[in-house]
């Protein structure tokens, strides 16, 4: 099992931009296989720096870090500009991107989308549209967008696509995707969503896409009231207080590696850890530990 980490939101303002770089070397130090960052235009929860940017720096400052996104907002953008940063990325990288695409939800709103001219409303047809172009643009190929046929160049490999989201994600990852990226789930709700994924992957005559999972982390001797703050933020997501809790990944090193490893048994190739509790270079720290505990 690949085991990745977020960075945190003081990496995200003016205040720990230069964290970046260290982070990222921390995190390639302890082992871990990728850093990954969120994609907003205009965040509810402060500043937030550009997530390509970010994580070109982060790939500038190491040699075998994959760096991920969790997950791009790919209809925010012209999806040819997408396709030729992402291109720019993997050839720039050596091929260490892995690319997560989301089409956005309610808890961010939709300022974002009015202040770039896109209609929040149609957000799942317009990332359905850039996903069907997607993988040709990048590679260089002949494709037609917006009636306009192109070719970018250069081409590049075509980075692991991962489609995050539940729901109407399942079957966008199944047609799309290389991988399904859900997050904030407890083991039990993603199993009782693979079914429905490999359906959706055999009426595509797909393979069934490989799982990536994002846990919300907190290990260590973390205070109750920061777990509760965690849930709490986790019900802004839509998530009941139960299945909030349930999500948490919480306790020792040793604990999360069970965790890990049940998700393991029923199909999960990545772990990605999303810390709370402000040290954020100590949860790295368990995180790489609890991954050497997985079998």
């Amino acid at each position: 099992m690949d085991v990745g980490i977020t960075f945190t939101a003081r990496a995200f303002g003016p205040e720990g931009a230069g964290d970046v770089v260290g982070d990222a070397r921390f995190a390639e130090a302890l082992g871990l296989e990728s850093v990954w960052v969120g994609d907003h235009l205009i965040p509810v929860s402060g500043p937030l720096l550009d997530s390509m940017t970010v994580l070109t720096t982060a790939a500038a400052a190491t040699e075998r870090l994959k760096i991920g996104y969790g997950v791009l907002i790919l209809a925010l953008r012209p999806v040819a500009w997408v396709a030729k940063q992402i291109a720019t990325q993997q050839l720039l990288t050596g091929g260490r991107v892995l690319l997560g695409v989301g089409s956005g939800g309610d808890v961010h709103g939709d300022a974002g989308w009015r202040a770039v001219g896109r209609d929040y409303a149609r957000r799942g047809a317009l990332t359905d549209a850039a996903l069907a172009v997607l993988p040709d643009l990048i590679a260089g190929h002949e494709s037609t967008v917006d009636g306009e046929t192109v070719r970018l160049a250069p081409g590049a490999e075509v980075p692991p696509i991962l489609v995050g989201g539940g729901g109407a994600a399942l079957r966008r990852a199944a047609r799309y995707g290389d991988a399904w990226y859900p997050a904030m789930s407890a083991p039990a709700r993603i199993a009782a969503d693979l079914p429905r994924l490999a359906e959706f992957a055999d009426r595509f005559g797909r393979p069934v896409p490989e799982v990536t999972v994002g846990v919300s982390l907190g290990l260590g001797a973390l205070p109750a009231s920061a777990v509760d703050r965690q849930v709490r933020g986790l019900t802004g997501y839509g998530l009941s207080e139960e299945d909030a809790r349930a999500a948490v990944v919480t306790g020792t090193p040793a604990d999360a590696a069970e965790v890990f490893a049940e998700l393991a048994a029923i199909g999960v190739s990545r772990v990605v850890g999303m810390p709370f509790g402000g040290n954020w270079r100590g949860q790295a720290e368990l995180l790489a530990e609890a991954a050497r505990l997985v079998p």
